[in-house]
């Protein structure tokens, strides 16, 4: 696939056959010829595991010190007192069977992460083939099935990701935006490689860390010499 020009002009600056520190990899994504958007600054990190083994699965959540420079919408299955608050914390919206057919029926996705309320996940549920393909579905292990959702709103908009690995054993993730500079999105970094090295299953063996790059949206991947 022939890569554009700014592609390119990014690609001579990277040395194929280095590993970078952490901080030199994110000096040199600064470096890289600007897109006419604030691009997002990705994470893959290639795992010493097998994700077909239930016990070798990694996933978690972490709150990004700076941020992802991305607002998102959430949307909450509640009802009652935990509806309102829902509300008060912030959630852009709040429902509960009424929103059944508008997300069937009328293919209604304008946000980014679903909360719900234990009681609720009998409904939630019932939109798993709709919900799940597209990773929205709510999950305790992510933190977005809870009786507490104001704090789990309040995580998700101050920064809140969530990692986990894919069919061949890669975390992909973004942990910023370009702008936020090297020092902002090192700690970002440091944050995100900590909790997926403490998510370590037992089960693993051998070397845990495979490989790990960073890229930009438009960007060449630069390889990091991660310990």
């Amino acid at each position: 696939m022939k890569q554009g020009k700014r592609y390119e002009e990014a690609q001579k600056l990277v040395d194929a056959s280095k590993l970078y520190e952490p901080q030199e990899a994110l000096e040199l994504v600064e470096k890289f010829p600007k897109a006419k958007f604030d691009e997002t600054v990705e994470l893959h990190v290639k795992l010493g595991v097998d994700s077909k083994h239930a016990d070798q699965q990694v996933r978690g959540t972490v709150v990004l010190p700076n941020g992802t420079g991305k607002t998102l919408r959430v949307l909450v299955f509640a009802k009652g007192d935990k509806a309102t608050e829902a509300e008060k914390a912030g959630a852009d919206f709040v429902g509960a069977e009424e929103l059944i057919p508008k997300i069937e029926k009328e293919n209604w996705f304008e946000y980014d992460v679903i909360v719900a309320t234990p009681d609720m996940m009998g409904v939630v549920g019932r939109l798993g083939k709709v919900l799940g393909p597209k990773g929205l579905m709510p999950n305790p292990k992510s933190g977005t099935v809870t009786m507490d959702v104001a704090k789990a709103i309040s995580e998700i908009k101050s920064g809140k990701v969530e990692y986990r690995l894919d069919k061949t054993n890669i975390i992909h993730l973004g942990f910023g935006k370009v702008s936020f500079g090297k020092e902002k999105l090192l700690e970002n970094y440091e944050t995100v490689i900590d909790a997926i090295i403490k998510a370590k299953p037992a089960a693993a063996k051998g070397q845990y860390i495979r490989s790990v790059a960073i890229t930009t949206t438009m960007g060449p991947s630069v390889y990091i010499n991660q310990k």
